[in-house]
């Protein structure tokens, strides 16, 4: 018959065995040789803390966030000490810290369907040498200063640049913890109509009230009852009776918005275009702006 300590004594020794022959490898020598914690301790987790050596050298030569070798991008597996007992626990690495500092501004801003790159969009990016955007850009470097008042209706050719210099204006509002929403506008009614049985009034609701709103490409989708009157109107109506900026974009110039706004399945509705319009004027600045095409420019400005 066993005794129970001479069981105890056996799996310690098979523990310190295993823990002994990991040491033959000088990567986890060296690896535990930093780490500084008891060997009675670290011989009951020689697997995990192979493991961690493994990703602690992975971040020993890594050259940036994307070559991240480990299990989760950016961070490494690592044993630490806390009340006398082991944990283990991960560790964000130099480039996930710089990357989070950087970004940090987005926890008050909200993309709905907009194409990731515009993430990085960056006052300090935008071309300011073009003569047809310097008004634009005057008076948006303006409102980041002062952020108050009408909003911005821009309108202008395709790929001028008009979303572009809005959600960058928007990005630098929001390192100043201005919380705002911008919206690709006939990607949201597909989605809104999507979200009827989860979180469609979440999503209307938050776009209705949000500080500061840009309706990216208004004009482009195809106009309902529903998307004019339940869904803009309605977003357009709240804004203004409580005094919340609002900006827009879109090909149309306001006056061809309202006859685009007009045309349905169920026909021509002036009067009911007219009042969408009626808000818009209401809630912004009307401005043009005519470019190149900045999408196929290549440089880092834009």
């Amino acid at each position: 018959m066993i005794k129970v300590g001479d069981m105890m004594n056996y799996d310690s020794k098979k523990l310190k065995e295993s823990y002994q022959e990991a040491l033959n490898d000088k990567e986890f020598k060296e690896f535990i040789d930093k780490i500084k914690i008891p060997e009675e301790i670290l011989m009951k987790y020689t697997s995990t803390l192979e493991e961690c050596s493994k990703e602690f050298h992975n971040c020993l030569n890594c050259p940036s966030l994307n070559a991240c070798q480990n299990q989760m991008l950016g961070y490494a597996y690592l044993p630490r000490m806390s009340n006398g007992i082991l944990q283990f626990h991960y560790k964000p690495c130099k480039y996930k810290t710089n990357q989070d500092k950087k970004y940090h501004f987005l926890k008050n801003i909200k993309y709905y369907n907009l194409p990731k790159n515009y993430i990085d969009a960056s006052w300090s990016k935008v071309d300011k040498r073009l003569a047809s955007r310097k008004d634009t850009i005057l008076w948006l470097n303006n409102f980041i200063n002062n952020p108050t008042g009408k909003g911005l209706y821009l309108t202008g050719n395709f790929g001028c640049g008009k979303t572009y210099l809005i959600v960058a204006t928007f990005n630098e509002l929001a390192k100043k913890n201005i919380k705002s929403a911008v919206i690709f506008w006939p990607e949201f009614l597909r989605d809104l109509k999507a979200s009827f049985n989860d979180n469609y009034d979440e999503k209307f609701d938050y776009v209705k009230e949000v500080p500061l709103l840009l309706i990216d490409d208004l004009g482009a989708e195809t106009v309902s009852p529903w998307s004019r009157d339940e869904i803009l109107c309605s977003i357009l109506q709240h804004r203004m009776d409580n005094d919340l900026t609002t900006f827009i974009t879109s090909n149309f110039s306001i006056a061809n918005l309202e006859q685009h706004l007009a045309q349905t399945k169920d026909g021509v509705e002036l009067v009911k275009a007219k009042r969408i319009i009626e808000r818009i004027k209401y809630l912004t600045e009307e401005k043009e702006m005519i470019s190149k095409n900045m999408r196929n420019i290549k440089e880092e400005v834009i």
